[in-house]
């Protein structure tokens, strides 16, 4: 959903209006910058150190402190042919998106958004079930948080789903149950459906399902030939194409995000 808080296409960001505290008085003119950070260097460090990095959302710093941050990613390979067949029929019908826009993928947002909040201490460096930040830049000008960098791949999660979510409960300070993994009455039932009805048509598995249990067989990544065949078939040629560049286009962002991920 990191899509939805950065302006597209890399444009700076503003405070949205909703959000901002304007102070009126003398020598102001209440007016809002459109600057929405700090200027930094443009790979975000200086000898070593990860520098405070320009606020890539329309959300004010003070708002995104409020939140306990957790990324979910999945690799392109899956997510975006998946997010493919939501935009042509049958289902498009029923999601209400008829158009498939690449720069829809998110995960350049996710990533500038993972970058920021690690950049001003807001996350780590400590990486959940990992220990100390090992990958890449591990200091920041702002002090530590209690806050563990808490990153979940959604194949990691299909494959050990028990694993998973105990290991995340402990770093966002839940008590694990069980429980937690089955949904099978009729109340459990009803609030997946009030919680998914804005995303219609996008969670139709989730929504067909009582449980989270472990995949039977571990995902096993075809070569490029065997994805690019099988999209071809689904969707025609011209489809494929264009999802085989979006695919490309976003891995880098999703392999930067899953060493970070959450193990077990």
């Amino acid at each position: 959903m990191a899509f939805y808080l950065v302006p597209p296409d890399g444009k700076p960001a503003s405070i949205s209006p909703s959000l901002a505290k304007v102070k009126r008085g003398v020598g102001t003119n209440g007016a809002n910058s459109t600057n929405n950070g700090i200027h930094s260097p443009e790979d975000g460090h200086i000898n070593g150190i990860l520098m405070p990095l320009e606020n890539p959302t329309v959300i004010p710093d003070s708002t995104l402190r409020e939140f306990h941050f957790t990324f979910l990613i999945r690799h392109p390979r899956s997510s975006i042919p998946s997010y493919y067949r939501c935009t042509v029929p049958p289902l498009d019908e029923k999601t209400g998106f008829y158009n498939f826009m690449p720069s829809e993928a998110g995960y350049d947002e996710l990533r500038r958004v993972f970058d920021y909040l690690r950049s001003i201490g807001e996350i780590g460096p400590d990486v959940a079930g990992q220990g100390k930040d090992s990958n890449g830049p591990a200091r920041s000008l702002e002090p530590a948080t209690k806050v563990e960098i808490c990153v979940v791949d959604a194949d990691d999660l299909l494959d050990n789903p028990d694993g998973i979510i105990k290991a995340y409960c402990k770093s966002v300070g839940l008590e694990y149950d069980p429980e937690m993994l089955v949904w099978e009455s009729e109340a459990d039932l009803q609030n997946a459906k009030d919680a998914f009805a804005k995303w219609n048509g996008f969670h139709e598995d989730a929504l067909g399902s009582t449980s989270l249990k472990p995949r039977s067989h571990t995902k096993k990544v075809k070569p490029k030939h065997e994805e690019d065949a099988d999209w071809r078939a689904r969707f025609g040629d011209k489809a494929a194409k264009v999802i085989r560049e979006t695919v490309d286009a976003n891995i880098n962002d999703y392999e930067y995000l899953k060493q970070f991920a959450l193990r077990v």
